[in-house]
């Protein structure tokens, strides 16, 4: 009996720990609608998925990125923006990105400085 508790027990550690380890590492993804306009609210490394909508005009290494939902709204849309500083060549407009970063309060704002960003869905050409 004793020995039975014993082994339920390893199982269960065994099994907790199993978990913990693979969550290790592992990175919250986010949508540009979950963030909204509360940006100061995701502190952590979090992956951001959105649509790249242009580049600033300002800082080229600067893009829009907003809701994959918004990006095909054509009327009554909320059309969140948010501006994120990315470390390679731009994405296309259109294209569905996951950029991988942290926000950053700058005195106009909040920026998503991201440390990496890939391009999950190629925009649609001539759509």
């Amino acid at each position: 009996m004793q020995k039975t508790i014993i082994i339920a027990v390893a199982i269960v550690l065994g099994v907790v720990l199993a978990v913990t380890v693979g969550k290790v590492g592992q990175v919250k993804t986010v949508s540009v609608a979950e963030v909204g306009t509360n940006p100061q609210l995701f502190t952590e490394t979090i992956t951001l998925n959105g649509v790249m909508a242009g580049i600033s005009p300002y800082d080229k290494g600067v893009i829009g990125v907003m809701d994959t939902n918004e990006a095909q709204c054509k009327k009554g849309c909320e059309k969140v923006f948010i501006p994120v500083k990315y470390p390679a060549e731009a994405p296309k407009v259109g294209d569905e990105i996951n950029a991988t970063g942290k926000f950053t309060k700058y005195p106009q704002g909040y920026m998503f400085i991201a440390e990496k960003l890939k391009v999950v869905k190629p925009a649609k050409v001539g759509s």
